[in-house]
């Protein structure tokens, strides 16, 4: 339909739908000062003149057609009238609401969270760590108290979420978000979008956690049955490697599964580690004992051609399974006696038992101690480590081979040395 052909105004419904376009803009008056656009590309919208508190002309973007409809469009025509009747600029009141909406959004829970998120992203945390985090904010945090303004989030709203974790019996989940949610709030009070820490004392009403079981591990006078069942095994030769090398380094099996041919240097006999593979997110470098270079040496013949020492089957498992290591520990009688994350506490209380330096062993286990004795040093106690991590696969060895009292006191006698700490074993 072409504008010339209107016969009445307010226009109907049926004129709207089909004015057409023309070489350029224009506007058709519907009444009392509300038009209706139609642009050369056929967009339709609809515009309020008005005379704003300066007395000067100006339009007022009403929204496009048919999204608005002509009912509509009035309705929303005679609301700016009152706002200008009122002295208030439509216009200006358009854009002082917009802001105030995103001001709200800004100010609510989930935008905080993000925040906390985000920063957490920022500082390097570890992709598994950031996994769980996103997993606790959408599956338990943000349902609860996403969509609230920060300064309506209650201590109860903060207590019924602790206690609907608790009741499914999700204690270590409940513990880390009681973590997150005090952070989340103290940002927020630091970036001066709200005053209060509604989860600043929710630790006085949790639950009490049970006493944390710890993996299971040998101690001492396990060990000669297990290193002499673990030598007799018959899995395949990377996951016996595998397995002894979490012995021999006390390395988490995650970081021992993802070891690549690149980090291992066996020139200077050492393990270099990237940050991103270490929970605290640090480079370590470990040392390797003559035991462990053998074992590689003959590894490398068989994986040396690839990217990863453990590699598993097809793309989708770039590398040995996290079961891998235990179900070799299981296979040689040790199921529910020994995992491989257990053998990094049989290694600190056998070290620590014969006298082994704590800060030897703590940067070995790449643990960090609180305040300036954290400072972290990739290849702290570099040397004293080497000592003393071939000490322990020697230790071992004796252990398996039947430890004679002289071979006790020459080992005792090596404990916190460095260079030759080779004590020569007699194997029947």
């Amino acid at each position: 339909m072409k504008r010339s052909e209107i016969k009445r105004r307010p226009l109907a419904d049926t004129t709207l739908a089909s004015l057409e376009p023309e070489a350029t803009a224009y506007r058709e008056l519907d009444g009392d000062g509300l038009y209706f656009r139609v642009k050369p590309n056929g967009t339709k919208s609809w515009e309020l003149r008005y005379k704003k508190p300066d007395s000067k002309w100006s339009w007022h973007g009403l929204g496009g057609y048919p999204d608005l409809s002509g009912a509509m469009a009035r309705e929303k025509a005679r609301e700016a009238k009152r706002l200008v009747a009122s002295g208030t600029d439509p216009v200006q009141h358009k854009v002082a609401q917009r802001e105030a909406k995103e001001a709200a959004s800004a100010n609510t829970f989930s935008a905080a969270a993000e925040y906390w998120f985000q920063r957490k992203a920022q500082d390097g945390r570890a992709d598994s760590t950031l996994r769980l985090m996103r997993g606790y904010l959408d599956n338990d945090v943000l349902p609860a108290l996403g969509d609230k303004l920060l300064t309506e989030i209650t201590r109860r709203d903060c207590a019924d979420l602790q206690e609907r974790i608790e009741a499914r019996g999700a204690l270590n989940t409940r513990d880390k978000i009681r973590v997150a949610l005090r952070q989340i709030f103290s940002q927020a009070i630091a970036r001066g979008l709200c005053e209060n820490n509604p989860a600043s004392e929710l630790g006085a009403i949790a639950a009490p956690t049970p006493k944390a079981k710890q993996y299971p591990h040998l101690l001492e006078p396990e060990l000669p049955a297990f290193l002499q069942a673990l030598r007799r095994s018959t899995s395949r030769t990377p996951a016996r490697v595998a397995t002894w090398l979490v012995l021999w380094t006390a390395s988490r099996p995650g970081v021992v599964r993802y070891a690549e041919w690149t980090e291992i240097d066996f020139e200077r006999a050492l393990w270099s580690i990237p940050a991103d593979k270490m929970k605290a997110r640090r480079d370590h470098v470990t040392p390797l004992c003559r035991q462990a270079l053998e074992a590689l040496r003959e590894l490398h013949r068989m994986t040396g051609r690839g990217r990863y020492l453990f590699p598993g089957i097809g793309a989708k498992k770039p590398v040995i399974s996290e079961n891998t290591i235990n179900l070799t520990l299981n296979k040689v009688g040790y199921k529910g006696r020994l995992v491989g994350h257990g053998s990094r506490h049989t290694a600190s209380t056998l070290l620590r038992e014969h006298g082994w330096e704590k800060d030897f062993v703590e940067a070995q286990l790449a643990h960090k101690e609180q305040g300036v004795a954290g400072v972290y040093n990739q290849a702290a106690y570099l040397e004293q480590r080497r000592a003393m991590l071939q000490w322990y696969a020697d230790y071992l060895d004796a252990l398996e081979a039947g430890m004679t009292p002289a071979q006790r006191a020459d080992f005792d006698a090596l404990v916190n040395t460095t260079g030759t700490n080779v004590v020569t074993l007699k194997r029947a």
